[in-house]
């Protein structure tokens, strides 16, 4: 497979254009540089873990125009990604060639970086067709083995599935992660920390590193949706899986830790010091948060423009009457966006997360505090 666009800066640990920090750090404000479309709400899983499991469907109506989200997409002369979720994007054929084959042209015409979320569990040659024109294949990766899979990935499910399908599905993603990442794919597989993944997650990247993936996300398990009422690692355990999962790191995989929940600005001297050897370890990154600092998801069905697809807070505008760039501005100027939009460039740091703030930092203003320490 042959890198998706000529000319441009290939995705590596040097350079995440997804990540907030760079415009904010060369501009000195956000901008609007990439846009989220949910395609659909349709997924053949429903994992006990989804932040946007309350949304899924059996069916679904008819999306917006994909040439009236090109059009909200040419007025951002700033953007630059384009990131494509659900549901299962690959699910429905229709989807894949009246709004994903499309989209992921237009941006290679016009030199935008794509990733697409999947589950990678649907047969090969689903995949096969259009994934030259992608920069970034995202998966989810919980699972020590087809049990765990079957438990975690039919959790909420309203029928009955059988082990069989299940452990069927589970190979099928492994097998479709090595087999598109030998043909040069960018997958980067993402784990969510739990009491149970946290137990399990340096095996779980060896398993990553196995499957030839050239990145591993690591996040805090999302308290939305299906996972609304799920247990969460407290600070003192995240900290501890991190120190883990860094001593266990397999060097050839990038480690990318996104939203944090750890700060410059902790009171801590432990949080500090964990901050710190995150910026010294080879191949090992912290993304600062996109969502609302230079990101919008728009829903490709109501048009309606949020923060994050799995967020509370209401919807900002919608695609069909408003611009994206005066969403982002009226974004800016929210009371939330002002809370948690703290920037400290010596210590390298753009605040929280939304929902990681209100889990863990309910009672911080981030825009009061500043950082205690500095990146060299």
């Amino acid at each position: 497979m042959q890198p998706n666009q000529k000319g441009i800066r290939p995705v590596t640990p040097q350079y995440d254009p997804w990540d907030a920090w760079m415009t904010r750090a060369a501009t000195g404000k956000y901008e609007l540089t990439s846009v989220e479309f949910t395609v659909t709400n349709l997924c053949n899983l429903r994992c006990e873990h989804c932040a946007v499991g309350e949304t899924l469907v059996e069916r679904e109506g008819l999306p917006i125009s994909v040439d009236q989200l090109i059009r909200r997409l040419d007025e951002v002369e700033t953007l630059k990604t384009l990131s494509i979720t659900g549901g299962e994007p690959i699910l429905n054929p229709r989807v894949v060639k009246e709004t994903i084959r499309p989209l992921l042209k237009y941006c290679r015409e016009r030199g935008i970086y794509t990733q697409l979320n999947s589950n990678l569990t649907l047969p090969l040659s689903r995949y096969e067709d259009w994934i030259e024109d992608l920069d970034v294949l995202h998966i989810s990766y919980n699972y020590r083995d087809a049990e765990d899979f079957y438990r975690i990935a039919f959790q909420k499910a309203k029928k009955d599935v059988d082990f069989k399908t299940a452990e069927t599905l589970f190979n099928r993603l492994k097998e479709n992660a090595r087999q598109l990442s030998a043909q040069g794919v960018f997958i980067s597989a993402e784990s969510l920390l739990s009491p149970f993944t946290s137990r399990h997650i340096v095996k779980m990247h060896q398993d990553i590193a196995e499957m030839g993936c050239k990145r591993h996300e690591v996040h805090p398990l999302y308290p939305s949706d299906f996972a609304r009422g799920m247990e969460l690692l407290t600070l003192d355990q995240y900290r501890e899986t991190v120190h883990r999962l860094l001593d266990g790191h397999h060097p050839e995989v990038w480690i990318l830790f996104g939203t944090l929940p750890f700060y410059p600005c902790s009171d801590k001297a432990e949080d500090r010091e964990l901050w710190q050897r995150l910026h010294r370890e080879p191949n090992v990154t912290v993304r600062q948060d996109p969502d609302g600092r230079n990101r919008l998801n728009v829903n490709a069905f109501t048009g309606d423009v949020i923060v994050t697809d799995f967020g509370d807070v209401p919807a900002l505008g919608n695609i069909k009457t408003d611009r994206l760039d005066d969403i982002f501005q009226q974004w800016l100027e929210h009371p939330l966006a002002k809370k948690t939009h703290c920037f400290c460039l010596k210590a390298k740091c753009a605040g929280p997360n939304l929902l990681v703030a209100h889990a863990y930092y309910a009672d911080w203003d981030f825009s009061k505090r500043r950082a205690k320490i500095e990146i060299q």
